[in-house]
């Protein structure tokens, strides 16, 4: 194992409960951007997280990495959908995103519901 991605969510929460109680106005406007990120008709969420998937393996930020991770297993995506995300990734990043986009396929599987059979 890479990596214990829920644990990481855990521990990430915490940390950024206590920036959102340090800092609550710049916390607030971040979660005013990331809302208006979220918004739109034209991409559905399952697309935007594996979006922000593939930018936190470019990027390098495995707390991005978990908590989109995470989000693309609650809207739906398949393991098929992050593989092609993660391909994107790496062709656009070279092979320092391989390495993270690794981490990001273990934390997808980890965190998505199993499902039967």
């Amino acid at each position: 194992m890479i990596q214990d991605w829920q644990r990481l969510i855990d521990t990430m929460n915490i940390g950024v409960g206590n920036l959102r109680q340090g800092a609550p106005e710049a916390m607030k406007a971040f979660s005013e951007l990331a809302k208006g990120a979220h918004g739109g008709q034209a991409l559905d969420l399952r697309t935007k997280e594996l979006i922000a998937l593939a930018i936190g393996v470019s990027t390098r930020c495995q707390p991005c990495i978990a908590y989109h991770a995470e989000g693309a297993a609650k809207a739906g995506a398949s393991r098929a959908e992050v593989l092609e995300a993660m391909a994107m990734a790496v062709y656009m990043g070279a092979g320092p995103s391989v390495m993270y986009a690794a981490q990001a396929l273990e934390a997808f599987d980890q965190l998505a519901p199993r499902k039967p059979g």
